[in-house]
């Protein structure tokens, strides 16, 4: 069977990993598999890029062929969708993006009807389906033909729902937003907004190919500027479809993911609101984060990376916060996914609680030096299971001691091994990093690039 669908969705370059033939089948399957025994229901929403609205039509058709109602949320975020999926009894939830890759590439989205990511046997189903080795969906004829609706009433209710969630009055804050050009260009400004907040928008002119590009969460120099030069107290970078969310503090500084994580989950613990819960990061979180975590006897787990495994941590255990370095944070009383639009809001609700600038809120978390080598090899797993390469990563660690951390992980899309190391100087994690990537080119498992 193939492997279609990774850790967040069926993600590659339009019609060709992901041609519009997919979406059609994903739509045949889904609407036939939620209506064995009802009507199904389900709700579509996009981003911006090129390729979306293509793919928008191939699914509905797709659905609406197998008998299922279709309701188009159209431009929107990857979190609305969840909202919309878990308020609105559908049978489940379709988000068309691509996230924070460029315009070329797209992805599809399966959230079921609790506004999580799609159980694993259904992702399953559905590649044994688009390989061609389970039965053909039947059509839908005459009245059990589906329907295609309108539903941009659903992005107006998620939008209400967001407001409703603010606890202060964003009055004399001035604010610059990061719309990437994606999901957020006609939602961000109207929150804050109608928060009270005086709002400098940047890149919210999207044209179906800037999605992304030099912009948003994962390009924050021209926010930087922004927020530095207009003497502004925050700035907020989101993705191309919105569950993701990074800040700059007053002086033009990144708060990265794990600084988010920091000062909300110590907000959270200060109005007692944390209880017994953990902080759930990834294996990528800094080890600066556990530091500061530890200091304010807050406790921590970490997971695989991807927010799929940390929600699927935090839903098994309760806990209440967590996330990613890259923005990925879920609120667990609040939401069942990564919100940046909601990030945004409770950052903000943590600095005018604390009446506080934001890089106060941040100063007692020292993030270490971090340098990341991204080698191209022959064989992933040969080359993590290598005994000479194990023993050259347990060498460094132990140099390392409880000043730093080593970690080696491959990556899910590439022929690529990760190596990481963090600690106390930069010179440091390049050298333990550059002697670890010695041994695998020693090895013979480096590819020349």
């Amino acid at each position: 069977m193939s492997n279609y669908f990774g850790t967040d969705g069926f993600r590659g370059e339009a019609n060709v990993d992901l041609t519009v033939e997919h979406a059609f089948r994903i739509g045949r399957f889904i609407g036939w598999h939620y209506g064995k025994e009802h009507k199904a229901k389900v709700v579509i929403g996009k981003d911006t890029r090129l390729s979306s609205y293509m793919y928008e039509c191939a699914l509905t058709a797709g659905l609406t062929a197998s008998g299922a109602d279709v309701y188009l949320m159209h431009v929107t975020t990857t979190p609305s969708v969840s909202y919309i999926a878990r308020t609105e009894a559908f049978d489940c939830g379709i988000m068309i993006s691509a996230s924070h890759n460029p315009y070329t590439d797209n992805g599809i989205k399966l959230i079921n009807g609790n506004g999580e990511k799609m159980e694993d046997e259904v992702v399953s189903a559905v590649e044994v389906y688009l390989d061609g080795k389970s039965s053909e969906a039947p059509y839908a004829t005459g009245e059990t033909i589906g329907r295609a609706i309108d539903h941009s009433t659903g992005r107006n209710r998620y939008i209400g729902y967001l407001i409703s969630l603010a606890s202060h009055s964003f009055s004399g804050m001035k604010v610059a937003l990061d719309c990437a050009n994606g999901s957020t260009w006609a939602m961000a400004k109207g929150i804050f907004d109608a928060l009270g907040a005086e709002t400098y928008v940047i890149n919210n002119l999207p044209n179906g190919k800037n999605i992304n590009r030099g912009c948003g969460s994962t390009h924050m120099d021209q926010l930087r500027r922004i927020v530095h030069d207009n003497q502004l107290h925050v700035g907020f970078a989101f993705d191309g479809d919105a569950d993701r969310c990074l800040a700059v503090d007053e002086r033009g500084e990144i708060v990265d993911g794990d600084l988010i994580m920091y000062l909300c989950a110590c907000h959270m613990k200060e109005r007692g609101e944390l209880g017994n819960s953990k902080v759930v990061t990834t294996v990528m979180s800094n080890f600066g984060l556990y530091r500061a975590l530890e200091h304010a006897c807050i406790g921590y787990e970490r997971t695989a990376v991807g927010d799929k495994y940390v929600y699927e941590n935090m839903k098994a255990n309760g806990h209440l916060i967590g996330g990613e370095q890259s923005g990925h944070i879920i609120f667990g009383k609040l939401a069942n996914t990564g919100d940046g639009l909601l990030t945004a809001i409770k950052v903000m609700e943590v600095m005018l609680d604390r009446k506080t600038s934001l890089s106060e809120l941040t100063k007692p978390l020292q993030l270490f030096p971090q340098v990341l080598r991204n080698v191209m090899v022959t064989d992933k797993e040969h080359a993590l299971n290598d005994p000479e390469v194990q023993a050259a990563q347990a060498d460094v660690a132990q140099r390392l001691g409880n000043n730093g951390r080593v970690l080696l992980r491959k990556s899910g899309t590439e022929p690529v091994v990760r190596v990481l190391v963090e600690a106390a100087s930069e010179e440091t994690c390049r050298d333990f990093a550059d002697s670890i990537v010695a041994v695998m080119r020693a090895k013979g498992f480096a590819m020349d690039s």
